[in-house]
């Protein structure tokens, strides 16, 4: 798709190179050929110079009646032939031909209404030019030397007082043939510039093939890079959080469990023996095993709490929040607004994600005594701030939290949303926002049925 264009546009460009120089070229042997024909018809204004020059004193002292002037003019036009096709020809007014020594049977006839062989009228055209004084004729002749026709340009001069037409001629096959030689070449040239044109275009788009190629192959294996990093991640995470959840119940669950283990182990020892303290290792154990219920429930809550499904995002960050501030003693300022739509279901997960891994990061990372919350709808869409009074982020911390910060910044590219990280010397803030597009509208209250009155 990207040679499209440059196909188009060298197509374009070839098309208009190819109408300028056809039409360039044709001006061109237009002007060669008017140049040709002119040079030949001033050398038949030289020819009939000449034989007006031999019998001029002739005619400039006969009368109209005189035949022996006629006769003495039609033997020296008849005399005056050049080259291998040059001659003059005399017709009279009515078309009747009284010179042409080279096509001798032509002579004594009368030709009016002679046409060649493209109906062009031949004879009334050189009375009619003649009848004017002068004047030129283009026309269809067959040479005297070959018997084939060919184009050929008559110069007519009319004797008005014998009423005579006489003019000499010259075929123009030469300068036709040289203006089609000259044609042919420049078609030539032309199909040769177009020809180099399409080879640049040709060699244009397999440049652009192989660019493309080139960059498809690059893009892919940066893509297949990028797949393999993020499957890493996603690996990492998972070691991560089983990592977690391994640490919790070794940590909190199996050593509950233990102390009630030995606890009762104790209360059956002193049931054995009597002993009225067995009533209170009981207790003791039941109370430990209290104990361990809440921190299961802690945990399927940090895996997945019930009530953001059951209640929504609000509530299950104020639980969290809660959560947090009882069992690390930090402060936890928790804010927010009634949110006049509701977030679907991909962007209250993200949300409750990072404000779960913003929490973590300050429990562990920051050293900080309080922190606020902020959950709250906006016109842009939904927003969610966690902000400490801590240390801020050094190079260890950042380290340390790096794989969270990516999985904060992940979810919000996948929502299309932002996530806004500052850091100083007194504090930390982690701002993420959702955009307007995952907000869904309220829930329209269905209106309760109308009961019928009885009768």
């Amino acid at each position: 798709m990207a040679t499209v264009p440059l196909v188009l546009a060298m197509l374009t460009v070839g098309l208009l190179v190819l109408r300028e120089s056809r039409d360039m070229a044709d001006r061109e042997i237009a002007g060669l050929e008017a140049q040709l024909i002119s040079a030949k018809k001033a050398e038949l204004k030289n020819y009939l110079s000449i034989a007006r020059t031999a019998f001029g004193p002739i005619y400039g002292n006969a009368l109209p009646n005189d035949e022996a002037a006629k006769r003495q003019v039609l033997q020296i036009l008849a005399a005056m032939t050049y080259g291998t096709e040059g001659f003059f020809f005399v017709y009279d007014y009515d078309g009747k031909n009284l010179v042409s020594p080279r096509q001798t049977w032509l002579i004594e006839k009368n030709w009016a209404g002679l046409s060649d062989a493209e109906g062009t009228p031949v004879v009334d055209e050189f009375i009619r030019l003649a009848r004017q004084g002068v004047g030129f004729h283009t026309y269809v002749w067959p040479k005297p030397s070959s018997g084939q026709s060919a184009t050929m340009v008559s110069y007519v001069v009319g004797l008005q007082d014998w009423r005579w037409a006489i003019g000499t001629g010259v075929f123009i096959d030469d300068v036709l043939g040289s203006v089609a030689a000259a044609r042919a070449e420049t078609e030539a040239r032309v199909q040769r510039t177009f020809l180099n044109i399409a080879a640049i275009t040709l060699a244009s788009v397999f440049l652009v093939f192989l660019s493309g190629l080139f960059l498809n192959l690059r893009e892919r294996r940066l893509a297949e890079d990028k797949l393999k990093a993020l499957t890493q991640r996603v690996f990492d995470t998972q070691e991560e959080e089983r990592g977690r959840v391994a640490r919790e119940l070794h940590d909190s669950i199996s050593q509950i469990l233990v102390g009630v283990r030995y606890t009762f182990e104790l209360a059956r020892r002193r049931q054995a023996t009597g002993d009225a303290r067995a009533s209170e290792s009981l207790s003791s154990g039941i109370e430990h095993l209290n104990g361990a219920i809440q921190e299961v429930r802690r945990i399927s809550r940090d895996l997945r709490p019930g009530v953001l499904d059951d209640l929504g995002l609000g509530p299950a960050l104020k639980s969290m929040a809660e959560e947090f501030g009882k069992r690390t003693g930090i402060k936890v300022n928790y804010e927010t607004n009634p949110f006049r739509n509701r977030l679907d279901q991909d962007s209250k997960i993200a949300l409750f994600r990072i404000a779960q891994e913003a929490l973590t990061n300050v429990e562990r990372h920051s050293g900080a005594t309080e922190v606020n919350m902020l959950v709250r709808g906006t016109k842009a869409g939904a927003i969610l701030r966690v902000q400490d009074n801590g240390r801020g982020m050094n190079t260890t911390a950042a380290e340390s939290a790096g794989l969270g910060l990516r999985n904060m910044a992940e979810r919000m590219e996948r929502l299309d949303g932002t996530l806004r990280i500052l850091t100083t010397k007194s504090g930390m803030m982690i701002e993420a926002q959702v955009p307007l597009s995952h907000m869904l509208p309220p829930a329209s209250k269905t209106p309760a049925p109308k009961t019928k009155a009885s009768a």
